[in-house]
Parts: C-alpha cells; structure tokens; sequence
C-alpha cells in the first residue's frame, strides 16, 4: 500500500479532478474572442494600428500559447482604453473652450477651437475675432465665426476640373 500511496501524484487525490486542458482552451477562446471584440470597438473609434500575428497555417494552440495571447490582447485593450480616455478629455476641454467663447467673446480674444479638436468631420475652425476689423476692435465688439471649411481642398478640386 506504501508503494502506491507515494506513485500517487497530487492530482490523483480522491475527490480532486484533474483540470481538463479541451474546458481550458474553450474558456480561453471565448476570453480572446470577447478582448478582440472590444478592441475592434476601439479600433473602429479611433485610428488605432491593428497589431498583425505572424500566420503559420492552422494548428492547434497549447494553453501556454492562448493565455500568452489572452494576456497580450488585455494590454492592448487596456493601452487603447487610455488612448480613448485622453482622446475623451481632449474633446471635452475644447468642448468647454467652445461653450465659453460662445458665453463672452470678448474675453477670448483671438482664441481659435479647431472642429478637428471637437472631433467633428471637416477642417473648418471656431475663431473668436473682432467685429468691423479695427473700428470693432478698439470698440469691443467681439465675435465668433466658424470658417468655411478647407480651403485647399477646394483648390484641388478646381484644379482637376480645370
């Protein structure tokens, strides 16, 4: 009985079951499908560079190699989250520069919030400016104006119709 008891090894303990690598690997999958998902609503959001995996063909991945990728897909997650969140306060302040210059022009003078900083489509720009030129100016009459848009763009475009 001696002999048995110490061939025995920690798994083979009665009532103990030993962890079942095809449940681990199903389990691993579903956690690396989920983090590629939200890493794709990322992606989609934001100009994020997609991060390509050398491809060897098919094969059956070990559970060492799909926790290695689980663990690598969670840092990028987690790094693009923060990307986002700063992303996210970039706007709000530029959103907030906005509302105030709308509230008083005149103590923002000459102060410019780029649609771009808005994270709305197109190039045009917000700019707090005096109304009249100098006359307004030296009167305090203050305005915002939004521009037009790209003047560049336009110039192109008439010079491939042209």
């Amino acid at each position: 009985m001696a002999v048995l008891a110490a061939r025995r090894r920690p798994l083979d303990v009665p009532g103990v079951h030993a962890p079942d690598p095809p449940a681990i690997r199903r389990t691993l999958r579903a956690q690396i499908a989920r983090l590629e998902g939200q890493l794709a609503a990322l992606m989609a959001d934001d100009a994020l560079p997609a991060a390509s995996s050398p491809r060897e063909g098919p094969r059956l991945l070990s559970v060492a190699e799909l926790e290695r990728r689980c663990d690598a897909l969670a840092a990028r997650l987690s790094e693009a989250r923060a990307r986002a969140a700063a992303r996210a306060g970039r706007e709000n302040d530029a959103r907030r520069r906005l509302e105030a210059m709308l509230e008083a022009p005149e103590r923002h003078r000459f102060e410019r919030v780029s649609l771009a900083e808005l994270a709305h489509p197109g190039c045009g720009v917000y700019a707090v400016g005096p109304r009249l030129g100098l006359i307004g100016m030296l009167a305090g009459w203050w305005e915002i104006r939004l521009s037009s848009g790209c003047p560049l763009a336009g110039a192109a475009r008439q010079s491939v119709v042209g």
